[in-house]
C-alpha cells in the first residue's frame, strides 16, 4: 500500500515531469539528480502477491543507461533480510529516455506473524554529483510492510467481545460498556450483531475486502440501535436512536487479527426529520473462539 507521498515529494515528481535532457526549454537548470521518490511507504504483503516496490525518480531523462547501488542499512530496520524479505537487486538501473525505476522487494508471507509491523531502511547509492543537497535524506527509504490475511467472512462470524464507547457513554441497561455479541453471517460480505449495544437491537454491518491494503467497515444508515426511554430516560424524537457509519472518521477491520473498529454516527430523527446528533462514537469487536466465549459467558469479562 502505497500512501500519498509528502507536498515535498509532490513538488519534486512535479519538476521530473517538466524537466528532460533533450526539451529545449525547461523550468530549472536540467541538472541531474537521483533520488528515492519518497522516504516512507507502507506496504501490503499477501499470500498471493508478495512483491512490492519503492520508486526512484530523476530529475531529468538521458540518453544512455544509468545504474546505481541500492543497500540496506541496519540502523532504523527491524525486518531480517532472508528471513521477513528479499532485496531482489541491489543494483537498480534507469533505462535510457526513462526518470524512474522501481526497486523491488519480495516479502515472506510464511514467515510474518500476524503481529508483526516490519520496516527495512533502503540507502541509495549514487555519485555525490547527482545527489542533491536541497533535499537531504531523499537519498534513504524506510519501507514498512504487514501482512494480510485471506478475507473470509466465516471468520467474523460466531462471537465477538464488543467495547463501545457508546455504551460506556449511554449504558441504558448494560451493566459494563464491554459485552458478549453473538454474530451471524448474513452474505458473503455481511454479518448481524444480535442485540449489538442495546437488548433487543441488532446491528448489520459490511466488511469491504476489495483493497487489501484499506479493509473497510461498513454499516448503512437509519438502523434503529434502541427506543430512546430506556437509553436516554426522556425522548428527543419519536423514540428511536438511530445509527450509520460515521462521514467523520474510517471503520477497518483486520483478517489476520480477527478484530474490526467501527465508528458509529448516533443520530435521533423525528418521522425523518433530523432533531439532533447524539455523537461519534468509537467501538472495538474482537472475535474469539466458541470456547472463549462459553469461559465468558460462565466468567463474564
Amino acid at each position: 500500500m502505497k500512501r500519498i507521498l509528502s507536498i515535498l515529494s509532490a513538488s519534486v515528481l512535479m519538476l521530473i515531469s517538466l524537466t528532460s535532457c533533450h526539451e529545449e526549454y525547461t523550468t530549472y537548470s536540467d541538472a541531474e539528480y537521483v533520488m528515492f521518490a519518497d522516504t516512507l511507504s507502507s506496504n501490503v504483503i499477501t499470500a498471493d502477491n508478495e512483491l512490492f516496490s519503492v520508486s526512484v525518480a530523476s530529475t531529468v531523462a538521458c540518453d544512455y543507461d544509468r545504474t546505481f547501488g541500492v543497500e540496506i542499512v541496519d540502523q532504523g530496520s527491524n525486518a531480517i533480510e532472508g528471513k521477513h524479505f528479499t532485496l531482489l537487486s541491489n543494483k537498480v538501473v534507469i533505462p535510457a529516455g526513462e526518470r524512474a525505476v522501481d526497486v523491488q522487494l519480495r516479502g515472506h508471507y510464511a514467515n510474518i506473524t500476524d503481529a508483526d509491523s516490519l520496516g527495512v531502511v533502503l540507502r541509495l547509492v549514487v555519485p555525490e554529483k547527482v545527489q542533491w543537497n536541497l533535499y537531504e535524506g531523499w537519498t534513504t527509504h524506510k519501507a514498512t510492510f504487514y501482512k494480510a490475511c485471506p478475507w473470509d467472512i466465516n471468520n467474523f462470524t460466531g462471537w465477538c467481545v464488543l467495547s463501545s464507547m457508546l455504551i460506556y457513554n449511554y449504558p441504558g441497561t448494560n451493566t459494563a460498556f464491554q459485552k458478549l455479541v453473538k454474530v451471524d453471517k448474513v452474505d458473503d460480505t455481511h454479518v448481524i450483531l444480535r442485540d449489538a449495544f442495546y437488548e433487543g437491537y441488532d446491528v448489520i454491518i459490511g466488511f469491504d475486502a476489495t483493497d487489501p491494503a484499506e479493509p473497510k467497515v461498513t454499516m448503512d444508515a437509519d438502523q434503529v440501535l434502541s427506543d430512546e426511554g430506556s437509553v436516554f430516560g426522556m425522548f428527543h424524537g419519536d423514540d428511536r436512536i438511530l445509527g450509520k457509519a460515521s462521514p467523520y472518521n474510517t471503520s477497518y477491520f483486520n483478517s489476520c487479527r480477527k478484530f474490526a473498529v467501527l465508528w458509529t454516527y448516533v443520530y435521533v430523527e423525528n418521522v425523518g426529520e433530523a432533531v439532533g446528533a447524539v455523537g461519534d462514537f468509537y467501538n472495538v469487536m474482537e472475535w474469539v473462539t466458541e470456547e472463549e466465549a462459553n469461559r465468558i459467558m460462565r466468567e463474564g469479562l
